[in-house]
């Protein structure tokens, strides 16, 4: 089943179901790099609402990568697991190891995606989190216990698909979960675009340009 002919396509179907949140000055898009971004990109434009990245990375202990002893995010938010923290000989010397390798990569990404523009003030607004789909959904859990440190007001999950545990799984700690599809046979985001190419900073970035642009074009227009 190929639902979506790529990442544009769903972002403009992802739009539809989150009309009623256009053209408020309270409400901002974060897509979450790479995939999610080309997504967002379509969603903002759609609502008329600004576009940014919310970049989250992985604290993967050493020698089991695959293992997540927490996050990080944009803003300087960390979250940690402490089922797995409490496991770690170290604990606090590998903890912060990870974490300055991850920073080091997180304020690169945020540099090169930005391209030397400020990120925008989160505190009190209406948050519309948009990634390309869910598969296990822990980034984008991170994401959301990252957003709660940041003091927004309401946080919306919102994908093209999901897989069904994860959607319910997101409705338990977001405000609001959007997700078009949830196919019971689920397995993996990409089986679902007809297009699923990888996504470059490169791409990224001039997405996010792009709608800083069309943002200030709207502004001298009003």
């Amino acid at each position: 089943m190929r639902a979506f002919p790529n990442r544009a396509a769903a972002g403009c179907l992802l739009a539809e179901e989150l009309t009623r949140y256009a053209g408020r000055d309270d409400v901002i898009v974060l897509g979450l790099p790479r995939g999610g971004v080309p997504v967002a990109y379509e969603v903002a434009r759609a609502l008329r609402v600004s576009l940014d990245v919310f970049i989250v990375r992985k604290l993967g202990v050493p020698g089991f990568e695959e293992l997540a002893a927490g996050a990080i995010a944009s803003g300087g938010v960390r979250v940690l697991n402490e089922d797995v923290v409490r496991t770690l000989p170290n604990a606090s010397e590998i903890i912060e190891l990870i974490t300055a390798r991850e920073t080091a990569e997180l304020e690169r990404r945020e540099s090169s995606y930005r391209d030397g523009r400020l990120a925008p003030e989160l505190r009190d607004r209406i948050v519309i989190l948009v990634d390309d789909g869910l598969a296990t959904g822990a980034t984008m859990r991170a994401a959301v216990a990252a957003l709660r440190h940041r003091g927004v007001a309401k946080i919306i999950v919102a994908v093209p698909v999901g897989a069904p545990d994860t959607c319910r799984e997101l409705e338990a700690v977001a405000d609001e979960t959007v997700c078009l599809i949830a196919p019971q046979f689920f397995r993996a985001v990409g089986q679902y675009y007809e297009d699923f190419a990888q996504i470059s900073d490169e791409e990224v970035r001039q997405l996010v340009a792009r709608a800083a642009q069309e943002e200030q074009g709207q502004d001298r227009t009003q």
